[in-house]
């Protein structure tokens, strides 16, 4: 079908548009990075045209010399065919399809090609010679410019027959893949380079087999004589019990706050989200006082029953309790949206065939349930595997993969080649997990939620599945409380676990406001590393959420080629343990044509590719409740792509959206293992001054700040729920019936 002339002329304005956005990047803002920080604007000033430092690019050739940069506009100037009003869309997308590949392609090749010493291969300068110049890592220019050549691709593509050429489509697909190829596949490839390099940085593939079918890795020597496995079957044991064990408590919590009488649901709520705005390692050190050898409780039962101190706290039993106390409110925040997603309108009508409680349980509701399960799952088993604090702190004799590339990456081995080894294979592990999880769900149907209103309530749960769930989780909310009152009570004490003295020392020592010549003075030591977390987790929240449903809406809604290798890479970097992310990272970024190590947008950054997948996963799940009719009703009435997606679906994802926002944030608020090795002197965060005062053994100001944390990030996700406020969906609160077209 042709496109009418108004859908012509719209095309020829977006055209334009894009291609004045990536000329503008080469002719005004800075070219380069600059030392003041991204944000800075001292490039305003007089020096901005004549300085090389704050040149834009069209500057950069005429007065500086850098003619390497001079192709990339007349690369862009290719589009301009596209934007006569004669020409078919099919045949302009080709110039689109043109202009923006071999600018991009310019831009890689030229920014690799030459970096802050010269020629980056030796083959160029036996080639032409030495350069006698240099670059450094883009700054807002290239930025620009790369964006507007991406969006010019992508327009073209849409406009070659794509997703039906929906141009919003294609340029989504085409934002993620670009993204996710660039923060998250070329800071991998970096490390896992090494995995076929011998230590003298020659390809030895040799090397590689010999450290993949190391004993250490795959012994099962454990099943014969009961000693240690290898690493790689500890690992695998372990995530497959976190992940089933977080799965089921969620649920646990979901039905109880959401399907049963329980009257204190909010504490119930609170008390779900506490042990992920926490750092893992004072949760550690918390149980280790509580049920170590020495802790409250061993030596209570001990006196008790006149039995010696056991250490089973270390190992197996002491992480997998750790990450159960961890990652149980990630299951809980995917699954409490699906819970609440499952129609009562479907639940009576297996009720009026007769089906008693347990039967429409079984057999209607807890189907309907199943993607949230297997994402719940996914997020638990992943989570186990990647995690690093808590095997660091209880592992005791029982290794895992986390642990082991992280002493392979800085212990006294220094071995980056076995590192690159380990994270292949937990990547494999990630993989078989990733394909298990799509064979249970298979192809079923799961809508729940319909353009229709539900004038359902939901029903009660069966006696057996109420008494069951509170049994679970009131238990566990105790233990939880105990846990945290440990927490709570270190922070007010001289020297945890010998001098119980009170004293407020700690809390004045890490945040003290004093008065000074010039008004007031933050004094404290810990402000600093505060109020830099604050922001970054702020700045980082709200496009990790936004992109990870966006992710989800284009695996869950659009068909295209390589959406299963789409799907996998948007996991990928939740599969990698924070260690590894830290050091490629460092690895792909300290030097041109990205360098950005020791600035904010680094731990940004990481921080967004990292938390992301809990958007994609949480965001799947709500989606494969609402029925496609929503979209193609909408779309029926010419509403664009863009239109229904804000004001039809997103309305309906406010629990993923508020799962994905909520799980950002405080990720970011106590990431531990990435972040070591991204800070810096000007952005230090809380995690890493408190992991500082652990190695202090000062506890007390690291148990203070953690509880000043807590409080802010309690603050922090009841502003985020009064903010996104609650899907509604038919007859559910006390309100009366609300249809689902009045609430989109």
């Amino acid at each position: 079908m042709k496109a009418g002339p108004r859908a012509v002329s719209g095309l020829r304005g977006e055209v334009a548009a894009l291609l004045l956005l990536a000329l503008a990047g080469f002719a005004l803002p800075p070219w380069y990075t600059q030392e003041d920080g991204i944000l800075s604007l001292i490039w305003l000033g007089e020096g901005w045209i004549a300085d090389a430092d704050y040149a834009p690019g069209l500057f950069q050739v005429l007065l500086h010399g850098r003619w390497w940069l001079a192709p990339l506009p007349f690369l862009l100037l290719l589009a301009l065919p596209a934007l006569s009003r004669g020409r078919p869309r099919r045949s302009a997308g080709i110039w689109l399809i043109l202009a923006g590949a071999l600018t991009l392609a310019w831009l890689l090749f030229q920014g690799f090609a030459i970096n802050h010493r010269g020629w980056s291969w030796s083959w160029l300068g036996e080639m032409f010679g030495p350069l006698g110049d240099r670059q450094y890592g883009i700054g807002w220019g290239a930025v620009l410019l790369a964006s507007g050549a991406l969006f010019l691709l992508t327009q073209g593509i849409a406009d070659r027959g794509a997703a039906k050429g929906d141009a919003f489509v294609v340029g989504g697909i085409g934002t993620v893949v670009a993204t996710v190829a660039l923060f998250i596949f070329f800071p991998i490839a970096q490390v896992l380079e090494n995995a076929v390099l011998d230590n003298d940085g020659s390809f030895a593939p040799a090397v590689f087999l010999a450290k993949l079918t190391d004993a250490k890795i795959w012994s099962l020597s454990c099943v014969t004589t009961g000693y240690r496995c290898g690493v790689a079957w500890n690992t695998v044991l372990l995530a497959i019990l976190t992940g089933a064990g977080t799965t089921l408590l969620g649920l646990a919590f979901a039905l109880v706050v959401t399907r049963t009488s329980f009257r204190l649901k909010r504490v119930l709520r609170t008390l779900t989200v506490l042990p992920i705005i926490t750092p893992p390692f004072v949760v550690g050190l918390a149980i280790i006082l509580l049920l170590g050898r020495s802790g409250t409780v061993t030596q209570f039962v001990a006196d008790l029953l006149d039995l010696s101190p056991g250490r089973w706290v270390y190992g197996l039993p002491g992480i997998w309790l750790a990450q159960m106390l961890a990652f149980t409110p990630i299951a809980f925040l995917v699954l409490i949206g699906v819970v609440e997603g499952v129609s009562p309108s479907l639940e009576e009508a297996a009720q009026t065939l007769r089906a008693d409680a347990w039967t429409t349980f079984t057999t209607v509701s807890l189907p309907l349930m199943r993607p949230g399960l297997a994402n719940a799952f996914l997020l638990g088993f992943i989570e186990s595997m990647a995690d690093f604090g808590n095997p660091l702190v209880l592992g005791g004799n029982y290794d895992v993969l986390s642990t082991e590339i992280f002493f392979a990456i800085v212990g006294a081995q220094h071995d980056p080649g076995r590192a690159a080894v380990l994270a292949i294979i937990l990547l494999s592990f990630t993989l078989a997990a990733f394909w298990a999880q799509q064979q249970w769900v298979g192809r079923g149907s799961y809508t729940t939620v319909t353009g229709k209103g539900d004038p359902g309530r939901p029903l009660p749960l069966p006696r057996i599945v109420d008494v069951s769930c509170r049994a679970v989780a009131l238990p566990w909310a105790t233990f939880t409380i105990v846990i945290y009152a440990m927490i709570l009570f270190g922070g007010f004490v001289e020297i945890w676990g010998r001098d119980h003295s009170f004293t407020l020392r700690h809390y004045i020592q890490a945040f003290s406001v004093t008065v000074g010549d010039y008004g007031l003075v933050w004094s404290g030591s810990a402000w600093n590393s505060f109020w830099t977390t604050i922001r970054i987790a702020a700045l980082s929240a709200v496009p990790t959420a936004l992109i990870g449903l966006l992710t989800a809406w284009l695996l869950v809604r659009q068909n295209f080629t390589g959406k299963k290798l789409f799907e996998f890479g948007t996991m990928l970097s939740f599969a990698i343990p924070g260690t590894v992310i830290g050091v490629s990272y460092i690895l792909a970024f300290n030097v041109p044509p990205i360098e950005i190590t020791g600035t904010g947008i680094i731990l940004i950054i990481s921080f967004i590719f990292r938390n992301m997948p809990v958007g994609v996963r949480a965001g799947i799940a709500a989606l494969s409740q609402l029925d496609p009719s929503l979209d193609e009703a909408s779309l029926t009435l010419r509403a664009s792509t863009w239109t229904t997606l804000r004001r039809i679906l997103l309305p309906l994802l406010k629990p993923a959206m508020l799962a994905a926002l909520v799980y950002a944030f405080v990720r970011a608020m106590t990431a531990v293992s990435a972040v070591v090795f991204l800070v810096s002197a000007n952005y230090d965060l809380a995690t890493n001054y408190i992991l500082g005062r652990v190695e202090n053994g000062d506890y007390g100001l690291a148990i203070a700040y953690s509880s000043v944390l807590i409080l802010v990030m309690l603050l922090a996700i009841g502003l985020m729920q009064l903010l996104i406020g609650q899907r509604r969906l038919g007859r559910r609160g006390t309100g009366g019936m609300v249809p689902v077209e009045q609430s989109a």
